[in-house]
């Protein structure tokens, strides 16, 4: 089948105001600039009673097909008048003041066949220069008021992931066709502003997804279609559409109470706006001579007051949309808070306003009606400072993602806490301490050994929810680690590591892994302590709900140099060498051996090659260095490759700067030992590799390995084999070909990996929290075995008396015998007790 056959007619509506330039260079970019079909792209503009420029749009894009109205419809009537006579299967709509990049139509489209559950879909928009953001994420306030999230900040790549949305800008937004129909389009009565929120609440409501896409991108002259137009009027739209989409959406519980609050915050809000004497009514204010039945007031005051006037005069067509949209819901109120964002957000920074708003919020109990941002504790023992290892890097980035939905704490009882700049509070707290935290938090996420120092929390009545991130297998990790130590400690410190992982595993409701291989793993430990009950097994048989792969992730913002690295006069690297990195620490279960056996065989043969470890001391200084990390040093001594071939970093490269090092580098490295930690380990610092594009050179047996393989990342060798590395390190150094392709198809894997992308099993748990189904409270089963006869207890005892004397005779019988009367007795005095 044919491209033209597989994608389906796309309908783009602008609609034209006294705008006829913009309009023009809109629809020939569409025309001349746009990567879908043209025989499956439909142009259509509305001109909404502009005076004549309806011909001057004909004459230069006679493409397009002009629709005139005898009347302003203003935005949402324009764009549903387009609608009405469009062919496509796809609507399109596109301010006449914005322009398409060649695949916003393309990647739209691509989203809305691959996921049918998704109605429409919400560009990426960005500025007419493309360097800063005009939408990537929407926000809704209680009482109605949406508004874009990041709106002027700079665009850095860190909204390049996709995700769901409340509702997407209606300057450039993709609709089913049949969906919007059967919406009955954008609601006129808006005019414009707001209309576009709207529609995405009433999708949401209705069960449809609104998807941001940031491939589909926009970019928009913000407002110029609002060009010398007052502010008051503006205001006045604002203030009187939120309150008619709040009226229409929520349900009669949330109306009854943020109704009449949000009607007193919009006068409060007009108030403090145009800056109004609140008391001069006041009857102890009168002056005391005559005084006058006119004041002063500013229309940007007075548009809250007509607003709700004309909310008012709309209310019996409104009290009609409100019950159709209260009877299509298929989804609660609170099923969409976290689309909302930050529902209780007050919005505007005005203090006699702020003042109010907490007032409101506190006599009608709207924290209670929109349900607060889930509290977040994330805790870790890791140092957080610019200096990170794994632990505080996954720390960190969950608490991150996690914070543009819930309120996030991100703990550490690590005594080296320094933190400058966060979009989260950050704790230093003593172990003693955390109890503080756990009580504040509706949801715990946990590493290591930090259950150990809330011993409330490990009970297993506790009721607060907790998600045990078992990323690190500590135990495997130890039978390397430990081999530096003597016997008996290594056996203590094995058997007590065990015990706290039983611990989490017996305690949490939800468990975060690395990769499908620790699933397995642990899938098997919970098994083994009995937690894949029925219960378990019924509510999700996939048991993902309980076990979920979230991999370590890496930036969604490329990596920009800020500094000089590794290509410095003062490490003797110059610029036309091949570096090789490894990017990590030197650990136990690492084989860096091998490598500088490989990189001294190569350079025999070859200059320029450079080996560079870029942390040799792990940046907690309460993890002692392994003797793998002095066996490295004096290994390369030995071979003389040290400050020749072979360079080392002996402290620790801030987490901020090591895309430096990396974008220095030509491929990356990791090799390890065949052993069980090699099997199950998820090697953190080779995702960096991937985010600065280095093909990979890896040791087989782990989950890397598999992916290195299967995607073509780069080459992978056998372990403690010298020859079979150097040969892979010649060819991804100096085989530009194959490198140049492992970087291709290393470009298309990482997006995959995003901390955005990896999290979203978390991201989606904690938006609907509750604990484990084996451990909610009275969960006997509902149908239990009913009580044997009595001759069926006779005929069970006498085969059982058969079955023992056959296996073992006399003696296994009385063995038998004597472990069933202890039992009973067992169960009397339990039963007393």
């Amino acid at each position: 089948m044919s491209e033209r056959n597989e994608l389906p007619v796309v309908s783009v509506i602008t609609v034209n105001h006294r705008g006829v330039d913009d309009t023009i260079t809109c629809l020939r970019a569409l025309r001349d600039e746009l990567d879908y079909p043209a025989d499956r792209l439909e142009l259509i503009c509305v001109d909404n009673a502009s005076g004549g420029e309806a011909a001057g749009i004909r004459a230069a894009v006679p493409e397009a097909t002009v629709v005139e109205s005898a009347e302003n419809l203003g935005f949402a009537g324009g764009c549903n008048l387009g609608a009405r006579d469009a062919r496509g299967q796809v609507l399109a709509f596109l301010n006449n003041d914005a322009r398409p990049d060649p695949r916003w139509a393309r990647s739209a489209v691509a989203v809305l066949r691959a996921e049918p559950t998704v109605g429409a879909v919400a560009s990426k928009v960005l500025d007419w220069e493309g360097e800063h953001i005009d939408f990537v994420d929407g926000g809704l306030t209680w009482f109605g008021m949406g508004y874009k999230r990041h709106a002027g900040e700079t665009d850095d790549g860190s909204h390049d992931a996709p995700r769901d949305v409340l509702f997407g800008t209606g300057s450039a937004l993709f609709v089913r066709a049949e969906l919007f129909g059967a919406l009955d389009g954008f609601d006129e009565r808006f005019f414009m502003f707001y209309e576009d929120v709207d529609l995405g609440w009433r999708l949401n409501l209705r069960g449809w997804r609104v998807r941001y896409e940031p491939d589909s991108l926009a970019h928009h002259r913000h407002h110029s279609s609002m060009a010398g137009v007052a502010s008051s009027r503006e205001y006045y739209l604002l203030e009187r559409n939120a309150l008619a989409a709040l009226y229409k959406n929520v349900s009669d519980e949330t109306l009854a109470k943020a109704l009449p609050a949000a009607l007193a915050l919009a006068v409060r809000r007009s108030t403090a706006r145009g800056e109004v004497d609140p008391t001069q009514l006041e009857m102890t204010r009168r002056p005391t001579g005559p005084e006058s039945d006119t004041v002063d007031i500013s229309r940007d005051t007075l548009a809250g007051v007509l607003a709700i006037d004309r909310f008012v005069e709309l209310l019996p067509s409104l009290k009609r949309s409100r019950e159709v949209e209260q009877q299509a819901r298929t989804r609660s109120d609170a099923d969409l808070v976290p689309l909302m964002r930050k529902a209780m957000e007050p919005a505007y920074p005005l203090p006699d306003y702020l003042a109010a708003h907490e007032a409101l919020v506190d006599a009608f109990d709207l924290n209670g009606v929109f349900g607060r941002s889930r509290r977040v504790a994330v805790i870790t023992g890791d140092a957080i400072t610019e200096r990170m290892a794994g632990p505080a890097i996954r720390a960190w980035h969950t608490a991150d993602v996690l914070a543009r939905e819930h309120e996030v704490r991100l703990i550490s009882v690590n005594s080296r806490v320094s933190v400058t700049d966060s979009a989260f509070p950050v704790f230093q707290t003593r172990p003693r301490d955390l109890t503080t935290h756990v009580e504040w938090a509706d949801i715990v996420i946990l590493q290591g050994h930090v259950l150990e120092m809330v011993p409330g929390l490990k009970h297993l009545d506790s009721t607060k929810v907790v998600i045990c991130d078992v990323y690190d297998p500590m135990h495997l990790e130890l039978l390397e680690q430990g081999r530096d130590t003597d016997d008996e400690r290594r056996a203590k410190d094995l058997q007590g590591v065990t015990r706290i992982l039983n611990t989490q595993l017996r305690r949490g409701d939800f468990f975060l892994c690395a990769s499908e291989r620790q699933r397995h793993f642990w899938l098997g430990h919970l098994a083994s302590l009995g937690r894949l009950t029925p219960s378990v097994y019924d509510d999700d048989p996939t048991v993902r709900s309980l076990m979920s792969v979230v991999p370590f992730g890496l930036s969604s913002v490329p990596p920009r140099r800020t500094g000089p690295a590794i290509r410095a006069a003062e490490t003797g690297i110059g610029s036309d060498d091949k570096v090789v990195l490894w990017a990590g620490g030197v650990y136990s279960w690492f084989d860096p051996l091998t490598l500088l056996h490989a990189v001294h065989q190569l350079s025999e043969r070859r200059d320029g090659v450079r080996l560079f470890f870029l942390g040799m001391k792990h940046p907690n200084p309460d993890v002692p260095e392994m003797g793998m990390a002095d066996r490295t040093r004096q290994l390369s001594d030995r071979l003389g490759l040290t400050d020749e071939q072979v360079f080392f970093n002996e402290t620790w490269v801030p987490y901020d700067r090591r895309q430096n090092y990396l974008l220095d580098a030509d491929c990356g490295v990791t090799t390890h030992f065949e052993h069980v930690e090699t099997t199950f380990a998820f090697r953190t610092r080779v995702l960096d590799y991937l985010w600065a594009g280095l093909p990979v050179v890896t040791t087989d047996g782990d989950s890397f390995a598999d992916l290195v393989r299967r995607e073509g990342l780069g080459l992978v060798v056998p372990a403690e084999d010298p020859r079979a590395l150097a040969e892979a390190l010649e060819r991804v150094l100096y085989d530009e070909d194959f490198a140049a392709g492992c970087r291709d198809r290393i470009a298309e894997v990482r997006q995959r990996f995003t901390w955005e992308s990896v999290l979203a099993p978390l991201t989606e748990f904690c938006r609907d929290p509750r604990p484990a189904a084996d451990r909610l409270e009275a969960s006997a089963p509902l149908v239990r075995t009913p009580p044997l006869k009595r001759s069926e207890v006779v005929r069970r005892d006498i085969d059982l008396v058969r079955e023992y004397l056959e296996s073992g005779g006399p003696k296994e019988l009385a063995r038998r015998a004597t472990g069933r009367l202890k039992r009973l007795v067992d169960e009397r005095l339990r039963g007393r007790g």
